[in-house]
């Protein structure tokens, strides 16, 4: 099944988009700080594409409805790329902080309002540390406010043929009004890698310091899992936990969404998991073996999923020790 194929169905969930919409609209949707999702709890899902012919490798929920938490600043990056293909913005820019960027809960870099941080320096937080005040600082600054910046995200994403997404911030953070689907994430991240490949790298980026502080990415798969170079981490109450990734591997690139994970640790190496088996099936398919991802899976569920090597899954849980010891933002 090819990717294309996935976008052209009527799919569960369009309807309940369409009210949340409409609910927007109006003013009903409340604040999910206020009240719990509409969708419910955090519930699985998944996706795994190769990214060289579109097709579908592994696929379960990925057209249902979830909250996508801090993947969401993929998109937020995504305008900021094409306003600097177009000669609106430039990476030298100073963004300001305004009183309503330095309001937002963490993760966060704290500056204070007022204060400025370049557009360079700006991706590279939003990236690494998934700072959400330097986000809204940047939307507003593309967008003249969050809001004004929230529509042109969702247009975007249209236009990407992100047809289960709408966004209301360019953070990820709690609104019944964000939400999306693992099929729409990964349209995202195959855009990504085909008009912004010059600037993908950013999400490579596995430390960066801004002044006295010192960040760690959150996606702990950097270094850990062969071939991993992004994408982005993200975690809220109602999203669980999140990951976009992509890796390439003899030249050969996959693309792998989880959703709704209950925690860092098994959506990581879910997706290490998911990437492991997507490799190994295409290398028994070139050697004439018809393999469906699926069948390598095996404990994909289990506490210690199949496929990872003893390395891997010491480097990913080194990593989340790490992180821990730092007291870095739950992503």
């Amino acid at each position: 099944m090819r990717f294309e194929g996935v976008l052209g169905r009527r799919v569960p969930g369009v309807a309940m988009a369409i009210a949340m919409m409409v609910a927007l609209a109006f003013g009903m949707a409340e604040p999910a700080a206020a009240t719990p999702s509409p969708l419910g709890p955090a519930r699985y899902s998944a996706i795994l594409i190769d990214a060289d012919d579109g097709s579908v490798l592994y696929s379960q929920a990925a057209e249902q409805i979830r909250h996508p938490a801090s993947i969401t600043k993929v998109m937020t990056l995504f305008l900021a790329f094409d306003a600097l293909d177009q000669g609106r913005l430039r990476l030298s820019d100073r963004i300001v902080m305004t009183a309503h960027a330095a309001a937002q809960e963490p993760s966060k870099l704290g500056l204070r309002p007022g204060q400025t941080i370049s557009v360079e320096d700006a991706i590279r937080v939003i990236a690494v540390k998934s700072a959400n005040d330097v986000a809204v600082a940047l939307a507003e600054r593309l967008g003249g406010s969050e809001a004004g910046f929230a529509r042109m995200m969702t247009a975007r994403a249209r236009t990407l043929g992100m047809r289960q997404t709408m966004f209301s911030n360019a953070t990820g953070l709690p609104d019944p009004a964000t939400f999306t689907s693992a099929h729409d994430l990964a349209l995202l991240a195959l855009a990504m890698l085909r008009e912004h490949a010059d600037r993908y790298p950013y999400f490579s980026t596995r430390t960066f310091n801004w002044g006295a502080q010192h960040m760690v990415n959150h996606n702990h798969l950097l270094g850990a899992v062969p071939g991993v170079d992004g994408i982005k981490t993200g975690y809220t109450v109602d999203a669980g936990f999140t990951l976009a990734a992509s890796a390439i591997r003899g030249g050969h690139r996959l693309v792998a969404v989880v959703m709704g994970e209950p925690t860092r640790l098994t959506r990581d190496r879910h997706v290490a998991t998911l990437l492991e088996a997507g490799f190994t099936a295409l290398d028994r398919r070139a050697q004439g073996s018809d393999v469906a991802v699926s069948s390598l899976l095996g404990g994909l569920l289990d506490e210690v999923p199949s496929g990872l090597s003893p390395a891997a899954l010491s480097a990913i849980a080194r990593a989340e020790a790490d992180e821990a010891l730092q007291g870095s933002d739950t992503d």
